[in-house]
């Protein structure tokens, strides 16, 4: 296949699956009751698929007694743990909407997700690092000092009705998560089956809150067959049996772990292994050499945390074969660190976005080197690919334009979002992505940045990640983002953040002297600033806007000089 246009569909051969997740994880728990399927190092859970199934039929059969139906919305509010697991899951099966809420919201983004979504109930944990859930909670709704369980009736937050705490504490107005599970009994579970079959797969399951780097996060709505299907593909992407084991140290509340994690193992059969609350790179050592996992997710800096901890050299990691990178570009040194020292020859590189559930682009495990670190593969079995220029025209072969997608994976749109949804998803279906890329004549695609990251300097349109992958070439540089800040001569100047490798003595002159020879002088970083750290979120995408934001307020309260 050679094409002339940048549009491009991956391969249809295997039908998609026309489940709800319910029906799915209960046909896995037939079909393996005696395989492994769920391990949680930090709480020591070890579970087979029957133990797996009998403890979410308990919990859907508990919601189900709290008055929880289908359709209704229900909150998680949690780190990585069994009792996320449990609710994924138990949700699914009796149809309840469940809205995953990022663990490092505070009080207003809290307020904000509860509200537009209305939410009747939230699972939640007592606390997580520095976050204090049940405190955030009492501040936003006092009225559970004196409501009975399940009877909230909350000022500024008017729709949540039921409050269910992790933990073995009691708190005023919320049921315990343990007490609620224990206490039903067999007609509450035979419920559960009834409630299951009146589902359809194209029915919305789960919200995930996009993080926007201006405005309110939009709640981008997902169906049993979106992510279901898309758990299955990125599964079979990885060639998982019932014989695999997958380390997801990645976040349940992001798609990565809820979906090309979780629910590629109930897809195919194989376990998947939480090794902590939080990515912690020796318990993913750990676990992994523990539990003789053969696949691993995470983004480029978790392989990177790994592979430069300590302890690295002392753990055994042959048992490993594939995994998912994405989030992230990845530097061709640590891609070749990865399939050598920890053992990944079929490692894949991912690419999509939660509107797209997520995953619409994947290499292959016998892709070369250079189509792991140089492109995001090509379009995902089902999905329809194509880049486009600013009025919807299809681009020739080699031009950089948006993304787009159109297919199976595609949301059911943003929740109680109509202007937005129709803003992201035109009128033939495709869903704009906002990034801007370019495909081959093969149909593998590179990614080459945001819409909005683009740096216009005095005219000129700069890409910061070509900006990036060039500043990766030196061979002190660790690590780096790009981005702009405004100018009042240009427009816009190139900033850089640089982590360099332990012990380099890098400064910015030198380095500006290694760019001078070799890029284009409007491509050269006028700013550099080096850094031991960048703003991330909690699935460990980097967060440029905090940076710009953070260099503005540096610029504006000084003389702006090159630093």
């Amino acid at each position: 296949m050679t094409l002339a246009l940048s549009h491009c569909s991956g391969p249809d051969d295997r039908p998609l699956l026309e489940q709800t997740i319910g029906e799915a994880f209960v046909a896995t728990a037939a079909r393996f009751p005696d395989r492994p399927a769920l391990v949680v190092s930090h709480q020591g859970i070890r579970w087979n698929y029957a133990e797996y199934r009998r403890e979410v039929d308990r919990l859907a059969a508990a919601l189900l007694v709290l008055g929880i139906a289908p359709g209704d919305r229900l909150g998680i509010w949690a780190p990585n743990c069994v009792e996320w697991c449990l609710t994924q899951y138990a949700s699914a099966r009796i149809g309840a909407i469940m809205v995953c809420i990022n663990p490092a919201y505070r009080l207003h983004e809290l307020e904000y997700a509860l509200n537009k979504v209305r939410c009747k109930a939230l699972i939640s944990a007592e606390r997580f690092r520095t976050s204090d859930y049940l405190g955030m909670l009492q501040t936003l709704a006092p009225e559970l000092a004196r409501a009975a369980p399940g009877q909230l009736d909350a000022h500024r937050l008017p729709h949540l009705r039921t409050v269910i705490r992790m933990g073995e504490e009691q708190t005023p107005g919320m049921f315990n998560f343990a007490a609620i599970r224990g206490a039903v009994g067999a007609a509450d579970i035979a419920r559960v089956e009834g409630v299951a079959g009146q589902l359809r797969p194209a029915d919305p399951i789960n919200i995930q809150f996009t993080s926007g780097t201006t405005g309110n996060p939009k709640g981008a709505t997902l169906t049993h067959r979106n992510i279901l299907n898309n758990g299955k593909i990125v599964g079979e992407g990885m060639r998982l049996t019932e014989h695999d084991s997958l380390c997801v140290p990645v976040p349940l509340y992001h798609c990565f772990g809820m979906v090309m994690g979780s629910l590629a193992c109930i897809t195919h059969g194989a376990a998947a292994i939480f090794p902590a609350q939080a990515f912690d790179p020796l318990a993913t050592l750990q676990a992994v050499e523990s539990e003789r996992c053969t696949a691993l997710h995470g983004v480029p800096t978790m392989f990177i945390a790994q592979l430069d901890h300590p302890r690295f050299g002392q753990f055994d990691l042959s048992t490993l074969r594939t995994g998912i990178m994405a989030g992230a570009p990845c530097p061709v040194e640590v891609m070749n660190r990865v399939l050598t020292q920890m053992h990944l020859p079929e490692i894949l590189i991912a690419y999509g976005q939660t509107e797209t559930s997520p995953v619409n682009h994947m290499t292959r495990a016998d892709d070369p080197i250079e189509r792991r670190v140089g492109s995001v593969g090509r379009p995902a079995p089902h999905c329809e690919i194509r880049i486009v220029d600013a009025e919807g025209r299809t681009l020739p072969v080699g031009e950089k334009g948006e993304i787009c997608c159109r297919g199976y994976a595609v949301m059911h749109g943003y929740w109680d979002d109509e202007q937005k949804t129709r803003e992201t998803i035109d009128a033939q279906g495709w869903l704009h992505s906002g990034d801007i890329g370019v495909m081959d004549a093969e149909g593998y695609v590179q990614v080459t940045g945001r819409i909005k990251d683009m740096i216009i300097r005095g005219g000129e349109n700069i890409y910061p990640r070509e900006v990036e992958e060039f500043l990766y070439t030196h061979p002190d540089i660790q690590d780096v983002q790009v981005f702009g800040v405004p100018d009042a001569k240009y427009g816009e100047q190139v900033c850089a953040w640089i982590r360099l490798r332990p012990g380099a003595t890098l400064d910015a002159d030198r380095l500006r002297d290694f760019c001078r020879e070799r890029i284009a002088h409007f491509k050269v970083p006028r700013f550099i600033r080096f850094v031991d750290d960048f703003p991330m979120t909690v699935t460990g995408k980097v967060q440029k806007f905090r940076m710009r934001e953070q260099m503005i307020a540096q610029l504006g309260s000084a003389d702006p000089q090159p630093s």
